[in-house]
């Protein structure tokens, strides 16, 4: 049967876009180009033609976009979601907008260039994280990414890092050349900084949003602990047959899902019941299902 389209829920999520569009141009236009510095992508791109010719930064990534759009399109065809155009419009709009009323150094950190790296990195992460959530896209790498695995079957992680040491790298011959910009190659390390930062926050972002913990719980008062986990915690406890190898008595092995912060709450009825349980305790990325994620999630991660 096919899912009812929730209205709601999809004005929410196109809204949750243009927030993390939102945040990710203001560390671009508030923090990176006040400051002289580079980053990695489409937006870092836009920002190296702004420095060495003066072109808007919002318009030249603008045109990037576009450009990487038609390509795309002619060679893997139209595959493109609404929610990936909407994240690309969504920054272009802010990318532009910024400029005309926010002052150049609005938190006073042009001087202060590592500071500078690391919070737009953070904050830039944050934005992109919100529209990856969403399951939005912010253009550049990603269809930079579906054009080379029309032909080769390469990583988008490798995609990314190459274009990003390209773009940053590139910036040296800028820097080198415009008397504005002191220490080239100490505004290239601060890029790299910039890319590492932004990369970390998104990874915690998407992780942390949908870990969970596996537990294997090996124990012979199994009824108890399933029943309290169960009723109490309303977490479902899935039971499993085994022999011990050594002994070769058969045991029950219990399989419990539950959130992060519930961890401890599920040791303490393993503990409660069996102080001498074996159990196995590990880190998953995802959860789908009731209680957890759905799968409209599963999907978007996909996209």
């Amino acid at each position: 049967m096919k899912p009812q389209l929730n209205i709601g829920r999809l004005l929410r999520e196109f809204a949750l876009i243009h927030f993390g569009g939102m945040t990710y141009a203001f560390a671009w236009a508030s923090i990176v180009a006040p400051a002289g510095g580079i980053g990695g992508g489409a937006s870092g791109l836009a920002l190296l033609i702004q420095y060495a010719t003066g072109f808007p930064m919002g318009m030249g990534y603008i045109i990037i976009n576009a450009i990487l759009l038609v390509a795309a399109w002619i060679i893997v065809g139209w595959s493109f979601g609404i929610k990936t155009l909407w994240g690309i419009a969504s920054i272009a709009l802010w990318l532009n907008v910024f400029p005309t009323f926010i002052p150049p150094d609005l938190l006073g950190l042009a001087d202060d260039k590592l500071l500078s790296s690391i919070l737009a990195g953070v904050i830039s992460g944050i934005g992109v994280g919100i529209c990856f959530m969403q399951g939005g896209s912010t253009g550049g790498t990603d269809i930079v990414a579906m054009i080379i695995n029309k032909y080769r079957r390469v990583s988008y992680g490798r995609v990314v890092m190459t274009s990003d040491f390209i773009i940053i790298g590139s910036a040296y011959f800028v820097y080198h050349s415009n008397p504005d910009f002191s220490s080239p190659l100490a505004m290239i390390i601060y890029g790299y900084v910039m890319v590492a930062v932004f990369s970390y926050t998104v990874d915690q972002i998407l992780a942390g949003n949908k870990q969970s913990s596996q537990i294997f719980v090996f124990t012979s008062n199994w009824e108890h602990i399933a029943h309290t986990v169960t009723h109490e915690m309303h977490r479902g406890v899935t039971i499993i047959d085994g022999v011990g190898a050594y002994t070769g008595e058969p045991r029950k092995m219990l399989v419990i899902l539950c959130r992060k912060p519930e961890t401890n709450n599920v040791l303490r009825v393993v503990r409660e019941f069996d102080p001498q349980a074996f159990v196995s305790v590990g880190s998953v990325m995802g959860v789908y299902g009731k209680g957890f994620e759905t799968m409209d999630m599963l999907r978007a991660k996909k996209k």
